[in-house]
């Protein structure tokens, strides 16, 4: 049998049994050409392994402005988009019906001052006669009861005055929280009531940004012990950040890191639900951007990226390479594949540095076949 029948059988195996596998070659014999084949040389490195999580870009804040008393909207004192501070003005609602309210509860202030003068006087008065025995006792009881409910009323008409000038106040909508305002759901002429459903606007603090994402127990564990670890200097403090990536599949430029975990394991789906907190100067991130967060595990020490086009699965679903030995000769490597990064996989087993693997020419060769292994040129740098 000549070795392209072996080549085209061995593909028609696979074909059959739904897999992908590198040829085998026969049984080599004397005077063969070697087949020429591109090959990386590979590199042992410490890998930082990370975890792809999809998440939705949310506030760090967000506060819904509405209106505390009922009223028509006279002007509205922003600008939406822009940035507001804490006590900003943001609405005017007609106030002159509360002015009006607090003339009244400054009256009844007045009066009720005025009648606890009088009460105290008269009680003076009383406690003079009672010390001369010229009153009873009834009637100072009685003076010193008036003087007590009097006092009461001007507590009472002190807080009515208080509580018109707060409505008085409130008629000047200001902001509750300083960040970005979104459009504003009223004009000028509106009649705004207290406590509505509808927000007249909504502030939202965006530096920082919160990203929430899911994520397993078992990847949670992993995280946190490499945290413990970077916190007793046994690891890199880059190790423990998170990076970005945007929904056009650039790289956000800020890094990351867990500021809060749902301390709860979902019984059906085994996640756990993430904050994690990136700076957002520029205000790039805004609220219900998905994007990408890569999620540091831990790192990997002495392991070789092997070029994902080098590798495939036999029939037993491992994944395998090609590689040239010292003697030109084609073997068969099973791996023991940690996660990817980009386009190479992460081995710990099965290879290791110094070797080459078969990357471009797997289709002219087989188990045993010489090859003339040429190393693939480097990319250029972008």
């Amino acid at each position: 049998m000549t070795i392209r029948s072996t080549i085209i059988r061995s593909l028609s195996v696979a074909a059959f049994s739904g897999v992908v596998a590198f040829p085998v070659a026969a049984q080599q014999g004397g005077g063969q050409q070697a087949v020429p084949v591109t090959v990386v040389t590979l590199e042992g490195k410490d890998v930082t392994l990370t975890s792809v999580l999809p998440g939705r870009v949310a506030a760090s804040a967000s506060a819904e402005v509405r209106p505390q008393v009922n009223g028509i909207v006279l002007e509205r004192l922003f600008e939406e988009g822009a940035d507001v501070s804490v006590g900003d003005p943001l609405y005017r609602i007609d106030d002159a019906s509360y002015e009006a309210s607090v003339e009244s509860a400054n009256a009844s202030l007045a009066q009720a001052q005025a009648t606890l003068k009088s009460t105290e006087t008269e009680l003076t008065r009383q406690e003079e006669l009672l010390r001369r025995n010229v009153s009873t006792q009834q009637n100072f009881d009685a003076a010193q009861a008036e003087r007590d409910v009097a006092a009461a009323a001007v507590k009472v008409a002190e807080a009515q005055l208080m509580s018109a000038r707060i409505d008085l106040d409130r008629t000047t909508i200001r902001a509750q929280l300083s960040g970005v305002i979104g459009l504003s759901s009223t004009t000028q002429g509106s009649l705004v009531t207290s406590g509505q459903s509808t927000a007249l606007t909504t502030i939202r603090a965006i530096d920082p940004v919160n990203v929430d994402v899911t994520q397993s127990a078992a990847e949670l564990i992993q995280w946190r012990r490499q945290n413990a670890r970077v916190e007793a200097g046994e690891a890199e403090e880059s190790s423990a950040m998170v990076t970005l990536k945007l929904a056009d599949g650039t790289d956000y430029d800020q890094t990351g890191k867990l500021s809060a975990a749902e301390p709860y394991v979902n019984e059906q789906t085994g996640v756990v639900v993430l904050r994690l907190s990136f700076p957002n100067p520029d205000g790039l991130l805004l609220p219900g951007m998905y994007v990408q967060v890569d999620m540091p595990l831990g790192t990997a020490h002495d392991v070789v990226l092997v070029p994902q086009e080098g590798v495939a699965r036999n029939r037993r679903g491992q994944a395998v390479a090609m590689v040239v030995t010292a003697d030109n000769k084609v073997e068969e490597r099973t791996l023991n594949v940690l996660r990817d990064q980009g386009a190479f996989w992460v081995v710990d087993q099965g290879v290791s540095a110094g070797d080459k693997v078969i990357v471009e020419g797997l289709q002219k060769i087989g188990v045993g076949a010489t090859v003339a292994p040429q190393e693939r040129a480097a990319a250029p740098a972008n």
